[in-house]
């Protein structure tokens, strides 16, 4: 579980790709890193650009992790080079401060850049909407972009646009995107739940099978009649 909220900048030192017998594509990512490496140990997971990762090894100064088909078919990942700066988190422990929102670090797709519109004191970017995603995506809520808790400005059926304040510019890969580049996204996951609950909570029946109606609306609504 992650915050949204990156705590420093990493550089892809090492990409190896690893093919099974079957076809199936994997790579060992190696990141140098600082920060995140301060009280990580094997296993721990570590947000990288959004994207859950575990760490695999560690190294003086960089850490690794395998990235499996999945990922690199349903994330940015699958494009990163040595040398690239990627966004990193590590998970939150019960102390830590939510300062952005609930994020898991599992991409529900890959939008793209699609415009920038600086200004004195924020920038205006627009990001594509993969299809389906729109629904989970509301005015002034919250959306994980490439790993970073964004407020979303306004949405439409398949785009939305955030304001990015210079902190975030200067602290994040979001500074240096350009229109038609990749970023990850992942939205609410409250959202997501309200949806499956609705959709798998049948309406009471009455004896008869027929949806029981509320009787107190019922009775007010005959006695205002």
């Amino acid at each position: 579980m992650f915050t949204g909220i990156v705590e420093e900048l990493g550089t892809v030192a090492g990409l190896e790709d690893q093919a099974s017998e079957n076809g199936d594509r994997a790579c060992r990512l190696t990141i140098a890193a600082a920060t995140v490496l301060d009280d990580v140990a094997l296993g721990d997971s570590i947000a990288v650009n959004g994207c859950c990762l575990t760490v695999a090894t560690l190294g003086d100064g960089t850490w690794t992790a395998d990235v499996m088909q999945e990922t690199l078919d349903r994330t940015s990942l699958a494009g990163v080079q040595p040398g690239d700066r990627v966004n990193l988190e590590r998970a939150v422990t019960p102390q830590t401060r939510l300062g952005g929102h609930i994020v898991q670090g599992h991409v529900d797709g890959v939008g793209t850049i699609l415009a920038r519109t600086p200004s004195e004191h924020w920038e205006l970017v627009a990001v594509s909407l993969p299809e389906g995603l729109a629904r989970y995506v509301v005015e002034k809520g919250s959306i994980a972009v490439d790993g970073v808790s964004l407020t979303v400005v306004e949405v439409r059926d398949d785009a939305l646009t955030v304001s990015l304040i210079p902190e975030t510019l200067a602290r994040t890969t979001l500074g240096g995107r350009a229109v038609g580049d990749r970023v990850n996204l992942e939205v609410d996951i409250l959202a997501k739940h309200v949806e499956r609950l609705l959709e798998s909570t049948p309406l009471p029946r009455d004896a008869s099978g027929g949806a029981m109606r509320d009787t107190d609306n019922t009775e007010d609504t005959e006695a205002r009649s």
